[in-house]
């Protein structure tokens, strides 16, 4: 046995990386890939290679919010919406009976295709190293983290580490009555690896989430529920084809007043309530007896029955999560219509897991405290594919630009729901799994799923994770869009009988004197394609096109506001405040604001303004001092 700076290990690898990332969650897939991609040699340790890009919940991926960020992934040059479309057997958009901020892809994936495919690509990839290796040890010196020792005692070095664990970490599995310590779907857990954390002063926390049963597709009475089938057309990636093979449905049903009655009944049989569970669980993805419990007077809740695969008869049964024993499971489920002779083949479970406190993060995902130690995914509590792929990608992405003495790529709350989570994250912290939902983001009409590409392409260009032949496309892409919104700008339609007649068709107002296409199109009831009636010289464009100058044409006034309130929310963002500074010489800011800015130690005035307990009268003492420096800087100079 020899020694590193304390630490016991039986021999260094050969090799050195540059980074090294624990885990192969979705997270760790994202974070593994675009380092790689970007040039750096990456070694990714995971539990267990068969469970890389593992979905151990829901077998989708997307929805609003969730859906905005698989879509911002892939504009910046990520794995997630690609091996989405690769992989699915079903896709949807929802809410589009609302505005489309908030429209959100939701697909189902084949979860075996889901991870072979993921596995495949970070195997081919050349610059990454995959191993089933167990992380234990963080090797830190001097408060920068030179490496990770495994549980087989091999020392591997690296400039950078990110750690994506997921709900690994002592994990425990409950179901009712019975406790056992395990990873998601009980993998084998990550124990030591808390302790080496806490060890080099990470605060850690306990945070709880939860899965329902799987059944067997041969106990289902689908004929009893509402069918949902997929739609043609849309894909997840702006670069990917649509599906070309038949769509696995899912199917809607609901819980009852008899479902409700056998949990109240069994309600101290539940770890939730028994005491068993310590954690905190998500608040907007609540147990089936949570929701029971707190919602009494609510009549049924819905039940939908998602496929898991095309080659498994295994069912997700969504909006079941429980952690009931699996006698009541069995009860549950046969009370529900569609489902009175349901087989479980995996009983629903809660698992409890340790998790950072995200304070102690800064907005590139780096540790404050520990140099070169990012981390990324539920690790960060949060909960969901989605978010902890969005977080591994951006880890990934600015462990590598530390590497090469560049800025760290901080994506602002004006200019993805990304930004949006590090931000909420890290400025204002989290006391249960986070989620994100549309509603989170102040600039939701600008940040729409639909023009993500718009957004960030340049973004993932710059870094070198977009390719030149999928870059060009989207610069095609770009310039259709304004050749055709000048087009809508600068013809102008007469109000001849001819015209009048057919907008009375269209039933829409009058036309008394010449307007703009451009004009006409902001009306509700008409759609592009109604335009060619007034001009066979309308650009012949395609679907894409077509509905991102719709939107930009009709939401015009509303987009403008928002641009204007972004320019102001700009400015406050982009005053840097200095990183030396000494908050406890403010003898005039309040004590509680001095003592919650030396813990965030915010990057700019306006992430400052976001933290709680941090007032306006605070902001402005520390604008005084920015300007202030700031002039100091100036006469220096002079």
């Amino acid at each position: 046995m020899e020694k590193y700076d304390n630490y016991i290990y039986n021999k260094i690898f050969k090799k050195e990386y540059d980074i090294i990332v624990i885990g192969a969650g979705h997270a760790g897939c994202e974070a593994s890939l675009a380092p790689a991609r970007m040039g750096m040699d990456v070694l990714t340790m995971t539990v267990n290679l068969d469970h890389v890009a593992f979905m151990p919940c829901n077998p989708s991926i997307g929805g609003p919010g969730k859906g905005h960020i698989v879509r911002e992934i892939d504009a910046l040059g990520g794995e997630m919406a690609v091996n989405m479309d690769e992989t699915m057997i079903q896709i949807r958009m929802l809410n589009t009976a609302k505005g489309p901020a908030v429209h959100g892809l939701r697909g189902q994936a084949d979860k075996k295709k889901y991870h072979l495919r993921m596995k495949k690509i970070l195997e081919e990839e050349t610059n990454i190293d995959l191993k089933q290796e167990i992380a234990e040890v963080l090797v830190v010196k001097n408060n920068k983290i030179k490496g990770v020792i495994s549980k087989t005692g091999i020392l591997f070095k690296a400039k950078k580490v990110v750690i994506t664990t997921g709900t690994f970490l002592k994990g425990k599995v409950i179901i009712g009555e019975a406790t056992f310590n395990a990873g998601p779907n009980q993998q084998y857990p990550a124990n030591k690896l808390s302790s080496s954390l806490r060890e080099i002063g990470l605060n850690l926390r306990r945070f709880k989430t939860g899965t329902p049963p799987r059944i067997n597709k041969r106990s289902i009475d689908f004929s009893k529920m509402q069918e949902q089938k997929g739609e043609n057309d849309i894909t997840f990636s702006f670069d990917s084809s649509p599906l070309k093979r038949d769509q696995v449905s899912c199917y809607l049903t609901y819980t009852n007043q008899k479902t409700h009655q056998i949990i109240q009944d069994n309600k101290m049989r539940t770890p939730l309530f028994s005491g068993v569970i310590e954690g905190v669980g998500p608040r907007y993805c609540p147990s089936i007896e949570d929701k029971v419990v707190r919602f009494p007077e609510k009549e049924r809740h819905q039940i939908f029955l998602e496929p898991e695969g095309e080659l498994t008869g295994e069912y997700y049964v969504s909006g079941l999560s429980t952690s009931l024993p699996e006698d009541v499971q069995y009860d549950v489920l046969q009370t529900i219509t569609g489902l009175e002779n349901a087989e479980i083949m995996r009983p629903g479970y809660a698992i409890e897991y340790d998790c950072l406190n995200p304070n102690d993060l800064k907005l590139s995902l780096e540790t404050k405290n520990i140099n070169g130690l990012f981390s990324a995914g539920q690790i960060n509590g949060t909960s969901g594919y989605e978010e902890a792929a969005g977080q591994g990608l951006i880890a990934g992405i600015n462990a590598a630009l530390s590497i090469k003495n560049k800025e760290p790529i901080i994506l602002k709350r004006s200019e993805a729901y990304i930004g949006v989570l590090i931000d909420e994250l890290v400025t204002k912290g989290t006391q249960e799994p986070y989620r994100m939902m549309t509603s989170r983001a102040e600039y939701r009409l600008i940040l729409r799923q639909d023009n993500a590409d718009l957004r960030l392409k340049e973004i993932g260009y710059r870094l070198g994770l977009i390719s030149e032949k999928r870059y060009q496309k989207f610069i095609e892409k770009k310039n259709a869009i304004e050749k055709t919104l000048s087009f809508l700008r600068d013809f102008q339609v007469t109000p001849t009988p001819k015209n009048r007649e057919k907008l009375k068709d269209l039933d829409s107002g009058a036309l008394k004197k010449p307007v703009k296409l451009a004009k006409l199109l902001k009306r509700p009831e008409i759609e592009y394609d109604d335009l060619r009636f007034f001009t066979s010289k309308l650009p012949d464009v395609s679907k894409v096109i077509k509905e991102q100058v719709t939107i930009q044409t009709k939401y015009k006034g509303y987009i403008n506001r928002q641009k204007a309130q972004i320019e102001q929310f700009k400015r406050m963002e982009d005053r840097l405040i200095p990183k030396q500074i000494n908050y406890d010489e403010f003898e005039n800011m309040r004590l509680e604001a001095r003592e919650k800015l030396k813990k965030i130690q915010p990057r700019s005035l306006g992430q400052a303004s976001r933290i709680s307990g941090v007032s306006p009268a605070d902001i402005s003492v520390l604008m005084i001092y920015i300007e202030q420096k700031e002039s100091e800087k100036k006469d220096g100079e002079n």
